[in-house]
């Protein structure tokens, strides 16, 4: 993002005629007046040379002591207005990597408007404690670095709106006090005090809420959402977050991957001044995950899952001949240069694999012209010129097996394939280019899963979701074929966003929970009676996409974490340590919402 200025005539009062980043030698022999922080103070021959912060920028401004004996006194981060006259810096002081290095302001006059405590850290320091930033976040804030971050969160935002209104659609606020739907993620709850017993929910987003619009004729909403969950918390997740969310009547799935393509475009335009090439890559799931082994694939590195059924189905290693014989595969992996694997990452890498869900992990390590592992003893020359032909196998590869279901199978090398990447990137082993957008669809997920410990069918997306036409019969049979319209978009392996053509028709909404989620009739219309109602009254084909707008902004920005991104984000433990949220409430609210706290025990 280019860096934003404001005009010289927005600024014109008794604190400023310019801002701190905006003064060139162009301005030399005007007399101006800047407000701003002490960025830094230094004593130089008797003259005092101050770095004036503003959110703009810095500007040098030199003070004689002897006509303003202030100057002395100055400190770092005290508020101050200066008025003094442009002048370019003496030959061989300038510096060329301040946009206002080639000139300085000589003080007139010195105004102290606000003295600072010692901040608890110095500004400029990048190696701070995330939790002492967080207590003391309005000062994390002033530094340069983050405000970039908010403000390119600002140009992000009006890019999608700017997209969105040309493309017709209308911004409209939903509720944020709506009613619980506990079979998805954990809510927050708010009692209610003039219904007692009675529960709110914040949303954990506006599904249901945009779907009614569609129903209401509004044919094109979006807004930039606020939506909540009470889950464990990680770098790319908060309590309460914001999505681009937005709906449509009248479309098809390639209807809303044009639109999606055309605002990130516009997006990566406005903040990084980067052309993205449109339309993006459409990979299916099947695909996605037997080539990756995960749905939310990096494709910018290569090791690919390989599949070896075919070579292994009579094998002399049981393992490998006896998943085959039980309707498995057999799928690996080589990467490439890491033989030289310690006993501790080859262990590490095998805990990973089970915590994935795999027994244990088979591997062959290719050194010295030779190939290392218990279990190649069992390998017949066949299995091991299948091996070297399909991986590629070369001096110095790791070999890493998973022997399985397919799904599983998948899952274990996936998550492998993603930890062996860093390692090997860090090694220096592997280079994943870098600006590298690689965008795409991930798409023809299946509707329905059958989870084993529940013993019946889950929405892979939500309850919400159509079904591929032609596979509305099968939801009767055999649901887990049945294919969704549902969509993630995905970028370097992130997810930034996933939405779904909605179900439109109340008879096969009705289907869905009844038949196939096997919701009991009274609870599906006690939380979702209003919504097939609602459908029953003209609604018209319509789906949409909900895309996390703080991981955006954090890619965008370069940022490991949302936190980065957020103005005012939780920490690791859900705490505001700046506000020393949340907090206990006092007797007479618990008293008048008719709760009673329980302490935790021990």
């Amino acid at each position: 993002m280019k860096g934003a200025s404001y005009a010289s005539r927005f600024l014109m009062s008794t604190y400023r005629t310019h801002h701190c980043a905006e003064l060139r030698l162009s301005h030399a022999g005007s007399e101006v007046t800047l407000s701003g922080w002490v960025a830094s103070r230094r004593d130089h021959g008797g003259l005092v040379f101050v770095d004036l912060r503003d959110r703009e920028g810095l500007t040098q401004v030199v003070f004689d002591p002897q006509n303003l004996p202030g100057s002395h006194d100055l400190r770092s981060e005290d508020v101050v207005r200066v008025r003094g006259k442009v002048a370019a810096r003496p030959e061989g002081t300038a510096n060329p990597k301040l946009a206002t290095g080639e000139i300085e302001v000589h003080a007139l006059t010195l105004d102290v408007l606000n003295r600072s405590e010692t901040p608890p850290w110095p500004l400029d320091e990048e190696n701070v404690n995330e939790d002492l930033r967080l207590q003391y976040r309005y000062l994390d804030l002033r530094r340069p670095r983050m405000t970039r971050h908010l403000r390119l969160r600002h140009a992000v935002a009006s890019a999608v709106r700017a997209h969105l209104d040309g493309e017709g659609f209308v911004e409209i606020e939903t509720p944020m006090l709506f009613k619980s739907t506990p079979e998805g993620a954990r809510e927050y709850l708010v009692p209610s005090r003039v219904h007692p017993g009675l529960f709110y929910a914040l949303p954990q987003s506006p599904q249901q809420f945009k779907q009614l619009l569609m129903v209401a004729g509004i044919e094109r909403y979006y807004q930039m959402a606020r939506c909540f969950r009470d889950e464990d918390l990680r770098a790319d997740r908060q309590p309460e977050f914001t999505q681009i969310d937005l709906e449509m009547s009248f479309i098809e799935r390639e209807d809303l991957y044009r639109l999606v393509e055309g605002m990130m475009r516009r997006v990566w335009k406005t903040a990084l001044g980067v052309d993205l090439a449109i339309p993006f890559p459409r990979l299916s799931f099947r695909e996605a995950m037997d080539t990756f082994g995960s749905d939310k694939p990096d494709r910018r590195f290569a090791m690919r899952l390989v599949d070896l059924t075919d070579a292994f189905r009579a094998s002399a290693f049981k393992v490998f001949a006896g998943a085959v014989a039980a309707g498995g595969v057999v799928k690996a992996i080589n990467a490439k240069g890491f033989a030289d694997a310690t006993q501790g990452q080859i262990d590490l890498l095998t805990e990973h694999a089970k915590a994935a869900g795999a027994k244990g992990l088979a591997w062959i390590k290719v050194e010295g012209g030779a190939w290392k592992s218990p279990i190649v003893k069992f390998f017949s020359d066949a299995e091991k010129a299948a091996l070297a032909e399909r991986l590629a196998v070369e001096e110095g590869d790791l070999i890493l097996f998973a022997a399985d279901a397919w799904a599983p199978a998948c899952d274990v090398l996936g998550k492998l394939r993603t930890i062996l990447a860093e390692i090997l990137r860090k090694l220096g082993k592997l280079r994943i280019p870098e600006n590298t957008w690689d965008f795409l669809w991930v798409v023809d997920f299946p509707l329905m899963t059958f989870d084993r410990d529940s013993q019946r069918h889950v929405s892979t997306h939500h309850p919400f979701t159509a079904p591929v036409p032609e596979d509305v019969p099968l939801l009767k049979t055999d649901p887990t074929k049945v294919r969704g319209q549902h969509y993630d978009l995905v970028l370097n392996g992130v997810e930034l966003g996933g939405g779904s053509i909605r179900i439109h028709q109340p008879e096969v909404q009705r289907m869905v929970f009844e038949d196939v989620l096997k919701i009991p009739k009274e609870i599906a219309d006690s939380r979702f009676g209003y919504l097939v109602k609602a459908l029953s009254f003209g609604a018209p084909p319509h789906g949409g996409i909900a895309v996390g707008f703080d991981r955006l902004c954090a890619i965008l920005c370069g940022a490991e974490s949302i936190r980065e991104v957020i103005a005012f984000p939780k920490n690791a433990k859900a705490q505001d340590l700046m506000t020393n949220s949340p907090g206990e409430a006092e007797p007479r609210q618990l008293r008048d919402l008719r709760i009673q706290a329980a302490k935790p025990q021990g």
